[in-house]
């Protein structure tokens, strides 16, 4: 069990290269290995993203990536969700997305939000309170949905 967590929110340029190894390394082993879609993870968008995990003895708990508005889509935007596969029981997800969503609101000044979610955690991001649209895609060959949290 995970005795002290500690939470953390930089920017692309405030990150240590140790954070950022873990930070990369954490998606792939989420994104790349165990949901064996093989892309680009590092895409580009990491420099302009805010990053917030949570961590314990230097190791990655959970993890995501936070845009202001106008970066990848006209609101702001979380992506790169994950939760390390020891620790989903933990449930820090959900204490993810709300330190997320209160990060959004609080630095670009905006409660409008948009992901891009697989499927099968529509009913997780709802309980936030983001809607589906009807813009549904494949994205490496794992259905996703557009979704949408507006004030």
């Amino acid at each position: 069990m995970i005795e002290e967590r500690i939470w953390k929110i930089k920017s692309f340029e405030e990150l240590t290269r140790k954070e950022l190894y873990e930070i990369l390394k954490i998606r792939q082993e989420v994104f790349v290995v165990e949901q064996t879609c093989y892309y680009l993870d590092a895409d580009g968008a990491d420099e302009h993203a805010v990053h917030l995990w949570a961590e314990s003895d230097g190791q990655i708990l959970a993890y995501c990536r936070i845009f202001e508005p106008g970066i990848k889509f006209t609101e702001a935007s979380i992506g790169r969700v994950l939760t390390h596969p020891s620790y989903r029981s933990l449930k820090l997800g959900k204490i993810l997305m709300n330190i997320a969503m209160s990060t959004i609101e609080g630095k670009f000044r905006t409660p409008n939000i948009k992901i891009s979610a697989q499927d099968y955690l529509l009913k997780f991001y709802s309980d936030f309170g983001f809607r589906a649209t009807e813009n549904k895609y494949l994205e490496d060959n794992i259905p996703h949905t557009e979704m949408i949290k507006y004030s």
